[in-house]
């Protein structure tokens, strides 16, 4: 199938494309929200500024695709495979991506707010500048992924792999970290006031000049962790 026909299809009504092989196509602009792609073939796909919003993708394989400002609004992506995808400045807020595989995934940038990304593969992903406001990341595998100024107010990363991750400058004010792993984390200058992060473990992390006023640190592992500059004030240890 190639772009003119399914935007054909689409246009007359159907939005049954389960299954189709739309691999290395260029879909870019085109409209296919509310359509269901379950376990659709979109390697390689370019769908930039394509408006995907409530679509179902659930079980797609989307490896290396450009998704690039695309819209994914309340998509559902759970089980999805974005290996080494571009999702620079996509909106996937309200999406539904638990268990899906993002490893390397180009996310900068993007808007994930209230996504839930539960279980999700991340580690090695680019999520700078990206907004994971109130997202739930519980879970979640973001060793080496870059986090870094990013805005993660209220997010849940309970559980959550984030050995070696880089969250410099990142906004946590208010997250859930309990349970974290977050080994050799770079956190220098993160605000984490008012974050939980009770029986987290952060040895070796480095949290210079990091803002953790009002944090519940009850239980957690600070060995060798970086505290030059730190603000403490109210901190439950």
């Amino acid at each position: 199938m190639d772009a003119t026909e399914i935007q054909s299809r689409y246009a007359a009504g159907e939005r049954n494309f389960r299954g189709v092989d739309l691999s290395n196509i260029d879909l870019s602009n085109i409209n296919l929200s509310e359509a269901d792609l379950t376990e659709a073939n979109l390697t390689g796909a370019n769908l930039s500024d394509a408006n995907l919003s409530e679509t179902n993708l659930t079980g797609a394989n989307l490896i290396a695709a450009e998704l690039i400002f695309t819209k994914l609004n309340d998509a559902n992506l759970r089980d999805a495979n974005l290996t080494d995808s571009h999702l620079i400045g996509a909106k996937l807020s309200i999406a539904k991506l638990s268990n899906a595989n993002l490893i390397g995934a180009n996310l900068i940038s993007a808007d994930l707010s209230g996504a839930d990304l539960s279980g999700a593969y991340l580690s090695d992903a680019y999520l700078s500048d990206a907004s994971l406001i109130k997202a739930n990341l519980s879970n979640a595998n973001l060793s080496s992924a870059n986090l870094s100024i990013s805005n993660l107010i209220g997010a849940n990363f309970s559980g959550a792999n984030l050995v070696c991750a880089n969250l410099m400058g990142a906004n946590l004010i208010e997250a859930n970290l309990d349970g974290a792993n977050l080994n050799e984390a770079k956190l220098y200058r993160a605000n984490l006031a008012h974050a939980k992060l009770r029986e987290a473990s952060l040895r070796h992390a480095d949290l210079t000049d990091a803002n953790l006023a009002g944090t519940d640190l009850t239980d957690a592992n600070l060995e060798n962790a970086k505290l030059q500059g730190t603000i403490l004030a109210l901190t439950r240890l």
